[in-house]
């Protein structure tokens, strides 16, 4: 796989470099902040080798690449300049998605450390409380105390990781922005800070707050940092700009700071504190079944970020966090209904598919193969899980289940939940139990309308597939019926090389072995796009269908040799007109699969889109057949 291809290609297709504003990734996904989103292509984009699905959700363009996001992220990094991409007006959104995109983009950088803060200190428990069984304690040891230092550096120094992160996101200078930070929790202000004299600043009484640890001050300082840094930058020249701006920035901010933005923020975060812990005294069960049904909701829309700081500022103040726990709920009932789709499909690349997601979330915690994977997909799982999610997080809400870091849930951070004491890691694991088999036994006992074979949804779980159908028996029953654009033989869409394809995750439909080198309009419709390389159409047909047509496998590399096109975008055809046209004979000899995948791109929008296969497929002959909703 060319990973720097892939990043070309979506570079181009969300509107070029000049259009993204911000770029940061999970786990899964590349996280754009464009300027203008009308100029993203997302049906392309879609379409591109290796891109699962394209998300837009919380004021973000999300493409979802799975593993791969890391590498293709690395490789986008060296073509774009954020700092320099001022070009392009930019597109007015809600302050709620501005919030947002802050949070995640502040954050979402601190994930891998984070997480590997969490594996550790879940390994230190498991150490200590085997060591406490056997009448030793290891809390005294030089070893211990050192690694549980690695452990909790990263929520000491909080506010130097957060003034890096908010100064990329504010436009601050990141170093003056850290020096702030480290201010904040030099040892000698957290003595004064927590010392039992009262504190002044220039003979004025100020506030006393640990800012060790803290999460919201830094952020407000950094906001206001870059305000006061832009201003200076108009009004100083720029032969001092070196030296003055930084100086008086500083000047300016750390007094401000401890007396009046620290203060603001440290009040923040304790409404935000007793608001959450509120909901907690008011029913424990109540707030623990509300995060563990919705939080891969949330998820979903990217909302989740708005509610990461309330569990990184528990572990930073406190020392434990309950927020994750009842999120693990969510985590293992996606884990579980990805099993159950697993056990159930009859699917092939479906159980593949469903498994290897079931691992991620129950494993590492990682949810969004087993959301877009399957889950979503088939809709019913997606129920379950959240059913079974909003169970498990009553019960963890019932047993005061709390952790003592902030790690992403999964088997390899169970330890982190038995920090403080058996019966609440008792209850922990009766919560993942239940979300976990319970979303499990749902999906297999109840079904879901299954994919088949040859791609198409089966009601009933996989009872009846299209093999055991005669094509009369499949297009007598259908409202619509959509012939070949292109001349040869009918196959499975799952016999297709690519897993983009073979997976369904584009939509459902057929694929043609082509014996002719040429694409026609299958019947009336406007041609929405044309791949600059030509290799791909996209179509909304008369009829409602909305069509991808990919002539080829990594044919896209040939940046349109051997292609010509016969159409404009935005033109309106009728059946049988020519749309784009390619040497066969020459694609072959180069070594391409020649196989054309037929899309459905909006298979969601019907009752049952059906692949015909087995035949021959031409104009005159229908290869899809689509049964609209009752």
């Amino acid at each position: 796989m060319n990973y720097n291809q892939i990043a070309k290609d979506i570079i181009t297709n969300v509107g070029g470099s000049d259009n993204i504003r911000g770029l940061t990734h999970c786990f899964t996904r590349l996280r754009f902040e464009l300027r203008d989103t009308k100029k993203a292509k997302k049906e392309v984009i879609e379409h591109l080798e290796g891109v699962i699905s394209v998300v837009e959700s919380g004021g973000q363009f999300q493409v979802v690449l799975g593993t791969k996001v890391t590498k293709v992220y690395e490789a986008i990094l060296p073509m774009i300049s954020l700092e320099e991409n001022t070009a392009g007006s930019e597109e007015k959104g809600s302050v709620w998605n501005w919030i947002l995109i802050a949070i995640s983009s502040m954050f979402t950088p601190m994930v891998p450390a984070i997480a590997a803060s969490g594996l550790l200190k879940g390994l230190l428990t498991i150490t200590r409380i085997t060591a406490s069984n056997h009448g030793m304690d290891i809390t005294v040891n030089q070893t211990y105390i050192l690694i549980m230092a690695a452990t909790d550096a990263l929520f000491y120094f909080m506010p130097i990781i957060l003034a890096y992160t908010s100064a990329k996101v504010f436009k601050a200078n990141e170093f003056i922005a850290m020096a702030l930070g480290g201010t904040m929790c030099y040892p000698a202000v957290v003595s004064l800070m927590t010392g039992s004299e009262a504190v002044s600043m220039f003979g004025i009484a100020i506030t006393k707050a640990s800012y060790a640890s803290s999460v919201i001050p830094i952020i407000i300082g950094v906001f206001i940092l870059a305000y006061i840094q832009k201003f200076l930058e108009k009004i100083i020249p720029e032969v001092l700009k070196i030296i003055l701006v930084p100086g008086i920035s500083l000047l300016v901010m750390i007094p401000a700071t401890f007396m009046v933005f620290g203060p603001i923020g440290i009040y923040i975060g304790n409404g935000i504190n007793f608001i959450y812990t509120g909901m907690m005294n008011l029913s424990p069960a109540l707030c623990g079944a509300f995060v563990g049904g919705m939080w891969c909701v949330f998820v979903i829309f990217g909302a989740h970020r708005a509610l990461l700081p309330i569990g990184i500022n528990d572990v930073a103040q406190f020392g434990h966090q309950n927020l994750l726990a009842f999120a693990g709920a969510a985590n293992f009932s996606q884990g579980g209904a990805a099993l159950g789709v697993m056990l159930k499909t009859k699917s092939k690349d479906l159980k593949t598919v469903a498994a290897s997601a079931a691992i991620s979330a129950s494993v590492c915690g990682i949810t969004e193969p087993a959301i877009y994977g399957c889950n979503l997909r088939l809709k019913k799982p997606m129920i379950y899980a959240i059913i079974c999610g909003t169970i498990g997080g009553a019960i963890m809400g019932v047993g005061g289940v709390y952790g003592d870091s902030f790690a992403n849930n999964g088997v390899l951070t169970f330890a982190t939940y038995a920090a403080f004491g058996m019966k609440t890691f008792i209850y922990y694991l009766i919560g993942v139990a239940v979300s976990f088999f319970g979303a499990m036994g749902l999906t297999f006992l109840f079904g879901f309308d299954d994919i088949s074979g040859n791609g198409e949804r089966v009601s009933g779980s996989g009872e009846g597939s299209a093999e055991s159908q005669d094509v009369l028996g499949i297009t007598s029953g259908a409202d619509i019926l959509i012939s070949s654009p292109v001349e040869g033989t009918a196959v499975p869409m799952t016999s297709v090389s690519d897993e983009v394809f073979s997976s369904m995750a584009l939509g459902n439909g057929v694929a043609i072995v082509p014996e002719k080198g040429e694409v026609v309009a299958p019947e009336d419709c406007t041609v929405t796009l044309v791949y600059p390389t030509l290799h791909a159409l996209g179509l909304m047909l008369d009829s409602g269908a909305e069509m991808i047509i990919h002539v080829g496998i990594n044919t896209v590399q040939l940046e349109g040799k051997h292609f010509k096109k016969h159409v404009e975008e935005g033109a309106h055809v009728t059946k049988g007109t020519r749309l784009i046209s390619f040497d066969l004979d020459a694609l072959k000899k180069e070594g391409y699969d020649t196989v054309v995948p037929i899309i459905i791109s909006n298979t969601a929008a019907f009752r049952e889109v059906t692949g015909i296969t087995g035949s021959g497929a031409s104009l005159q002959k229908p290869v899809i057949a689509i049964k609209n909703n009752q």
